[in-house]
């Protein structure tokens, strides 16, 4: 794994005390003088999972580069709530793209800086999973393709949340949103449909490709340090829960993420050239029950009459991506 896990256990958790830590291994977030390259004023939500990752990931690819470093953002959540005309939060070099077309830009930005000859300068697109999963999809693949020298990341929050909560190919199975309501004997989205982008990336057979979450803010910064240490196409899934779309409480954001994780429902996990290499193991394993459960877009599989059909069926969804990436295995210390 990238960030090796450092347990405490004065508090009875895996909790870790960055002042116990040497100056070199405290996150990029404990630093006095981190980039905060999403910054205060902007108009996210309260607790929106989208604002702590862009914020958790950006600052650690700022740290990797030295600062040097262009970001091109799709149309969506994370451009809208941060850069009302004429205001931004952000304190990087930005540049808002069209919804679909992300990739695209970056690969030309980076194009550019190399026609410049500023072969230092280091180049990260990202969007939300509509812009990634579903309209940007193109452009992605086809940098992917070429191998481009761009860090992509999607910032997975399950929908369209900036327009109104509609169903995007990130949605999961049984989820309510407003194109997907809770009715008739299939409530919720259907099962069998989207993408599963991380391992559509492996097929592609690029330098890299992770899957975190801002529950796990080491793991996810060492994974962008990473990432940003190679060239070439690289991609970064980033689960980012949202209290609107998932009608959850805002201080539950990142137990949420933690639950996806700890069921299996969202499988962390690393791979180079297609191969995975190393896996996030789950620590206390749940039940997807607890993880479904703390959001509202699920409500209708437990009131006013239980669906245990459907919570089977996400629950084996659950079983699978547990054995697909052995993530029960031993946590060594």
């Amino acid at each position: 794994m990238s960030a090796t896990p450092v347990k405490f256990y004065q508090v009875g958790s895996f909790a870790v005390g960055n002042r116990l830590l040497d100056p070199e291994l405290r996150s990029a977030q404990s630093e006095q003088g981190r980039a905060n390259s999403l910054t205060s004023g902007h108009r996210a939500c309260q607790g929106c999972g989208e604002a702590l990752g862009a914020r958790y990931v950006l600052d650690a690819a700022m740290r990797a580069s030295g600062g040097r470093m262009v970001t091109v953002n799709a149309t969506g959540c994370l451009e809208v709530f941060s850069t009302p005309f004429p205001e931004t939060s952000w304190r990087v070099a930005w540049l808002h793209s069209l919804f679909g077309n992300a990739p695209a830009v970056a690969t030309g930005v980076a194009a550019g800086l190399r026609a410049l000859g500023k072969t230092d300068v280091r180049v990260v697109a990202q969007g939300g999973d509509g812009a990634t999963v579903d309209i940007g999809f193109a452009c992605l693949s086809g940098m992917f393709e070429r191998n481009d020298d761009v860090l992509a990341i999607c910032y997975d929050n399950g929908g369209y949340m900036n327009t109104g909560v509609q169903r995007s190919g990130a949605t999961p199975p049984a989820a309510r949103t407003m194109t997907t309501q809770a009715v008739g004997d299939h409530p919720g989205n259907v099962f069998g449909q989207g993408k599963d982008v991380p391992r559509i990336a492996m097929a592609h057979e690029i330098p890299y490709v992770a899957a975190a979450t801002v529950a796990d803010l080491r793991d996810l910064e060492a994974k962008v340090e990473k990432a940003m240490g190679m060239h070439g196409a690289r991609y970064l899934h980033v689960l980012v829960p949202c209290p609107l779309g998932w009608a959850s409480a805002a201080k539950d954001t990142v137990r949420i993420a933690r639950l996806a994780t700890e069921s299996g429902y969202f499988p962390v996990f690393e791979a180079e050239r297609g191969e995975v290499t190393s896996v996030r193991p789950i620590r206390h394993r749940v039940p997807v029950e607890e993880y479904l459960a703390l959001q509202g877009r699920y409500a209708h599989l437990f009131s006013p009459v239980r669906r245990d059909d459907v919570i089977d069926r996400l629950q084996a969804i659950a079983d699978r991506n547990i054995a697909r990436y052995g993530l029960l295995e031993e946590v060594h210390s």
